[in-house]
C-alpha cells in the first residue's frame, strides 16, 4: 500500500465509502467552470480591441486572470491547514459566482480587468483544494481520478472560445459570465449536498504546518517543479505563439486557428490515458517518457510544413504534453504523506505556475532578438547551422535565416 492509499482509512480497511462519486462529479463540474472562467478572456481580447479598447488594456484582462490564478495558491495551502478541503471548495464556489457576476455587470473595461483577476483568484483556490481531495477520494486510482478532473478542465479550454463567440453573437459577451455565475451557484449547492451525504476522507487532519511540510518534502516539490515548471514554460511559449508561428510558416489565420483548436481538442483524452498509465506503471518512467516524447514532437514541428503534417505532429504533441499534468499530479499526490499533502502541493503549484507564466514572453523576446521561431523551438541547432554557411533547411518565413554572423550566434 502506498502512502496515499491510507488516505481516508475506510477506503481500504472497511466498507466502501458512501457518496464519494457525487462529490467527485461536482468537483469535475467545478473544474470545467473555473477553467472556462480563465480561458474565456483570451477570445475576448480581439473583441475588446475591435470595440475600441487599446490592445494593452485588452491584453491586461487576459493577463490578470492568470496572475490571479497564481496568487492564492500558497495562501490556500495555509488555509487548508485550518479549514477542511470541502469547506474551502464551498467558499470557492460562492466566490466564483460573485466574481463572475461582478465581471458580467462591470461598467467599464477597467472593472472587467478587476473581474478577471477575481475569477483567476477563484481558480487558484480551486486547484489547490480540489486536487488533494480528489486523490484522497480514490486513493487506489489516483491517476485516473486526477486525469478525469483534468479532462473536464481541458474540455472547458476547447469549448470556451466557441461559447464566448455564441454569447457575442447573441448580443453580449457578458452572457457567458452571467451563465458562469448561475452555474457556479448551482454546482456549489450540488457539491454541498453531496459532501453532506458522503463519507469524506480525513487524510488532511494532521496537515497543520505549511512551511514545515514544504521543507520536509522539498525533494518531491523540487522534482515536480523541474518536471512541470520547466516543461510548462516551454509549452506556454508554444501554444501562445502557435498561430503566429504557423503564420510564419505561410498558413492563413483561419487554418492556423483551426489547427490550434484541433491541438487542444486532441489533449482531452490524453488526461484519462495518462492517468491510467500512471496507475499501472511507475511514475518516473512515465514522466520521462512524456518529456522525451514532447521534445521529439516539438522538434518535429519545426521540420514539417504541409497542413496535414503539421496537424499530425500537433495532435501527437498535444496528446503527449497534456499527459504530463495528470501524471505529475498523481506522482506528487500519491507520494506525499497525508500530513504534508495539501501544504507541500500548494508550494509546488505556486512555484510551478510562476515558472510557466513567462513562457510566452520568452518566445516573443527571442524572436524580437532575431531568432526565428524554428530556432526557438528547436533549440540552438538553427543558430549553429546558420553561423557556418546558412541554414541546412530552405530559408523562409519562420525558418532559419541565412548569413548570421558567428559573433551574433555566440552572443545569443
Amino acid at each position: 500500500m502506498t502512502t496515499s492509499e491510507g488516505s481516508g482509512a475506510t477506503a481500504t480497511t472497511g466498507a466502501k465509502p458512501r457518496g464519494r462519486a457525487g462529490v467527485f462529479v461536482s468537483i469535475c463540474a467545478f473544474s470545467f467552470l473555473v477553467n472556462f472562467g480563465r480561458i474565456a478572456f483570451a477570445p475576448l481580447v480581439d473583441y475588446f480591441i475591435r470595440t475600441g479598447v487599446s490592445p494593452a488594456t485588452a491584453g491586461l484582462a487576459a493577463t490578470a486572470v492568470w496572475v490571479g490564478s497564481a496568487l492564492p495558491r500558497l495562501p490556500t495551502g495555509y488555509l487548508l491547514t485550518v479549514v477542511s478541503r470541502h469547506r474551502v471548495l464551498t467558499g470557492m464556489g460562492v466566490f466564483l459566482a460573485a466574481a463572475a457576476a461582478f465581471t458580467a455587470f462591470s461598467p467599464s473595461i477597467r472593472v472587467t480587468v478587476a473581474g478577471a483577476l477575481l475569477v483567476g483568484l477563484a481558480s487558484g483556490v480551486f486547484f489547490i483544494a480540489a486536487n488533494p481531495l480528489v486523490s484522497e477520494l480514490y486513493p487506489q486510482r489516483v491517476g485516473l481520478a486526477v486525469g478525469l478532473r483534468g479532462m473536464s478542465s481541458q474540455i472547458a479550454a476547447v469549448t470556451a472560445p466557441f461559447l464566448v463567440s455564441v454569447a457575442i453573437a447573441r448580443g453580449s459577451w457578458r452572457l457567458s459570465f452571467r451563465a458562469l455565475a448561475v452555474l457556479a451557484v448551482v454546482v456549489t449547492v450540488v457539491f454541498v449536498l453531496a459532501a453532506r451525504r458522503a463519507d469524506l476522507p480525513d487524510a488532511g487532519v494532521d496537515d497543520r504546518d505549511l512551511l514545515g511540510a514544504i521543507r520536509a518534502q522539498w525533494h518531491l516539490v523540487a522534482a515536480g517543479v523541474v518536471f512541470v515548471g520547466v516543461t510548462g514554460f516551454v509549452w506556454q511559449g508554444v501554444f501562445n505563439f502557435y498561430v503566429t508561428y504557423l503564420g510564419a510558416k505561410g498558413f492563413e489565420a483561419g487554418p492556423a486557428n483551426t489547427l490550434l483548436t484541433i491541438t487542444f481538442a486532441a489533449g482531452v483524452p490524453s488526461f484519462v490515458v495518462a492517468g491510467r498509465l500512471a496507475d499501472r506503471f511507475d511514475y518516473l518512467p512515465v514522466l520521462l517518457g512524456v518529456l522525451g516524447g514532447f521534445v521529439v514532437a516539438l522538434f518535429a514541428l519545426t521540420l514539417v510544413s504541409s497542413w496535414a503534417a503539421v496537424a499530425a505532429v500537433s495532435i501527437v504533441m498535444s496528446l503527449i504534453i497534456h499527459g504530463l499534468f495528470p501524471v505529475a499530479d498523481a506522482y506528487l499526490l500519491d507520494s506525499l504523506p497525508d500530513e504534508n499533502r495539501a501544504s507541500a502541493y500548494s508550494g509546488y503549484s505556486a512555484v510551478m505556475m510562476l515558472m510557466q507564466a513567462p513562457g510566452g514572453v520568452a518566445v516573443g523576446a527571442f524572436y524580437q532578438f532575431g531568432i526565428p521561431y524554428d530556432g526557438v523551438f528547436a533549440g540552438t541547432r538553427c543558430w549553429s547551422d546558420s553561423s557556418r554557411s546558412g541554414c541546412s533547411r530552405s530559408p523562409g518565413p519562420g525558418g532559419c535565416r541565412p548569413g548570421r554572423e558567428r559573433s551574433r550566434s555566440r552572443a545569443d
